[in-house]
């Protein structure tokens, strides 16, 4: 039969034989197919800076980057991420060898841990996580282990007892994402410490997924890892440019570290895409170098669109889990006497109009997070008014 193999074994490579369609895929494609406001994926539903834009168009006029770039990425954005994780940081680093530009967060997550990781390694994760951390751990033939983040008193905690309990002799890597989605925890200085400290006794790498880095808010302070004791020489600092400026098609990220590790990312991420993003890597030299008047609006506006979604979310009879950062609600639909998070959010565009994603698919025990159900609200405040709207029909 044309097309079919006489083999019996499965079409797919058995390490992602639990992963199919992305969650956002399928929940952006029943926002389109309903007509729903899409709060489930987190994009924004506006551009970015103007000055941005436009030194994308004046480099696609210009010639650069039409062409292959550099490999590790264009000297000018390389110089710019090492001057921004110094200026923000206190962080130095070279940007002929201690910086690496990526296809987003997202290549650099697989790059790192496919570089770093071998069969037979384990990898300890705050969940829920990011669900590319678990394919791509998969993918390296390695095992992950989840150390779970828990709701109490409004918020989602980590347990830093849970956390040392998990590391093993056969722990490689610690895999930490803060400001965390989908959450909002912002974990503080003290449980960084802590993780520094378990890194440090322990001889473990980490890499830390910081793309929410400029999305903080309340009292919360974004402190980068690779800055506690003993941990510039074992950290793999990953971020993008995506969040922070609205240009999520863009796809432009970056790793920081040391040039051994970056070196070893390098090898793993030169054989996934090579290079990307061209023309776009210019733009986002200029992004980089926006005043701090830019991020100071930022987050300022991102406040308000949270306490307007948040408010819409309780008036309906969610219970809010407050996040201090990223641009994602965690709530609880228990309050309406329902438990399936996955059944729930399948229904609710029919029911009310607004998609959202169920939390339970970014854990390994679904029924820990099973009556979760995150929310985006980096959308129009017209938007999410109307989101709020719409979803007072739900009222227990």
């Amino acid at each position: 039969m044309t097309g079919m193999t006489s083999s019996t074994r499965p079409l797919l490579n058995r390490r992602l034989a639990e992963f199919g369609t992305t969650i956002f895929a399928e929940m952006s494609a029943l926002a389109l197919r309903t007509g729903s406001i899409n709060l489930g994926q987190g994009f924004p539903d506006t551009d970015g800076p103007e000055e941005v834009r436009e030194a994308a168009v004046r480099a696609l006029r210009d010639g650069r980057g039409n062409q292959y770039p550099p490999g590790p990425g264009i000297p000018e954005l390389r110089t710019a991420i090492a001057a921004h994780q110094q200026r923000r940081y206190g962080l130095s680093v070279d940007p002929d060898t201690e910086v690496l530009v990526t296809a987003g967060a997202t290549e650099a997550i697989a790059a790192s841990l496919l570089a770093l990781l071998e069969p037979g390694d384990e990898v300890v994760a705050l969940e829920p996580y990011y669900d590319s951390y678990a394919a791509c751990v998969a993918m390296a033939g390695a095992t992950r282990v989840p150390v779970t983040l828990r709701p109490r008193e409004g918020r989602f905690h980590l347990d830093l007892d849970e956390l040392r309990d998990a590391v093993t002799d056969r722990t490689r890597l610690l895999l930490v994402n803060t400001p965390h989605n989908p959450t909002g925890t912002v974990l503080t200085r003290e449980e960084l410490a802590a993780i520094a400290a378990l890194a440090v006794e322990r001889d473990l790498l980490v890499v830390t997924d910081e793309v929410y880095e400029h999305l903080v808010f309340d009292d919360a302070e974004h402190i980068p890892l690779a800055t506690f004791p003993g941990m510039r020489d074992r950290t793999v600092t990953i971020s993008s440019a995506g969040k922070t400026f609205s240009f999520t098609g863009w796809k432009v990220g970056w790793v920081t570290s040391t040039q051994e590790l970056v070196t070893a990312v390098r090898t793993a991420k030169q054989y996934l895409t090579y290079v990307s993003a061209g023309p776009f890597q210019y733009a986002v030299v200029e992004a980089l170098r926006l005043p701090d008047s830019y991020f100071d609006s930022l987050r300022a506006d991102l406040h308000r669109k949270r306490d307007l979604l948040g408010d819409g979310l309780r008036a309906a009879g969610f219970e809010v889990y407050q996040p201090r950062g990223t641009y994602f609600i965690t709530t609880d639909i228990a309050p309406f006497g329902e438990k399936d998070a996955y059944a729930f959010c399948r229904a609710l565009p029919e029911r009310c109009g607004v998609v959202a994603v169920p939390n339970s698919v970014f854990y390994d025990d679904p029924e820990a997070g099973r009556s979760q159900v995150r929310f985006t609200f980096c959308k129009k405040e017209d938007v999410l008014a109307e989101a709020a709207s719409r979803l007072r029909h739900l009222s227990p």
